[in-house]
């Protein structure tokens, strides 16, 4: 199943007594990107979080935000605070209130909800373990790994529309092909005979050159190509593991037998299917973007 690179998950839970929240945005990346963003105290499994999310996400920007919803009781014993810090706080808050003219009360709690006024003690206090934290993740990784499979089966669903489009294309080309060999030789011909203004024909000489003619333009190595690639668009659409790449270089090579189709298409109906083609293939390509 392809899955798009774009989805969010999170995820809480119990934690060393307190509560742990774990949040995974993701967005499109060449490559398996990581931006974790963890308390102090958690910094340390880093490593264990990286080698984790590796084995949900094959490629992607992946933000992770870890944070406490609910502080370890044993590890918030000890509250500083910054007295100075509160002051300033307090000091800006009756400002704040002059200059809007607002009533009420400048309490202690209002004070002390303020960012950085009261801190919690905790160097060297808390230790928790990776087994204690992997179980949020996993949680938070599935959810989010359930939103990139809804979007990517869209993006495949709009793929396999494209694909198909394509051989639409594709097998009106190849029906068209012999009948434009044929109108090539009688032209071929035709020319032919007025430049030797009622001379006898060299039969052999013009059969090589219709030959050699047909050759030239002969397209039936690239539209066998062309559905050989075809056909595995539609495998990897099918397949379960990460097909983004795989399908931006299958793209590549389809774009490759259209534009050699169009080289040597020397008709208008097919010169026509080529662009039409084209811009199916443009399209194709940036469904591909969001594909992992």
């Amino acid at each position: 199943m392809p899955y798009s690179m774009t989805g969010f998950g999170a995820a809480e839970g119990p934690v060393a007594g307190g509560r742990l929240r774990v949040e995974i945005r993701t967005v499109n990346h060449r490559h398996f990107n990581l931006s974790p963003k963890l308390p102090a105290d958690l910094s340390a499994l880093e490593p264990e979080l990286r080698d984790r999310l590796r084995k949900e996400f094959d490629r992607g920007h992946i933000a992770v935000q870890v944070r406490w919803s609910e502080y370890p009781a044993r590890a918030a014993s000890g509250v500083g605070v910054d007295l100075e810090r509160a002051r300033l706080v307090a000091g800006r808050l009756r400002e704040l209130q002059s200059a809007l003219g607002l009533g009420g009360e400048i309490t202690v709690e209002m004070v002390a909800r303020q960012p950085e006024v009261l801190t919690a003690n905790t160097e060297g206090d808390l230790e928790v373990a990776w087994a204690e934290v992997e179980p949020v993740v996993g949680q938070a990784a599935a959810e989010c790994r359930a939103m990139r499979a809804r979007e990517g089966e869209a993006i495949a669903s709009e793929l396999r529309h494209r694909a198909a489009a394509l051989d639409e294309f594709v097998e009106r080309i190849a029906a068209r092909a012999p009948e434009r060999l044929v109108r090539e030789r009688d032209r071929l011909r035709a020319a032919v005979g007025q430049l030797l203004d009622g001379r006898q024909v060299d039969e052999s000489r013009l059969a090589q050159e219709i030959a050699f003619q047909a050759d030239r333009l002969d397209i039936t190595e690239e539209l066998m190509r062309f559905r050989t690639h075809i056909a595995a668009v539609r495998e990897a659409l099918e397949s379960e593991r990460p097909a983004g790449k795989q399908l931006g270089f299958l793209a590549q090579e389809l774009g490759r037998e259209v534009n050699t189709i169009g080289s040597k298409a020397n008709d208008a109906d097919i010169a026509q299917h080529v662009i039409a083609m084209k811009g199916e293939l443009e399209k194709f390509r940036e469904q591909l973007e969001n594909l992992e």
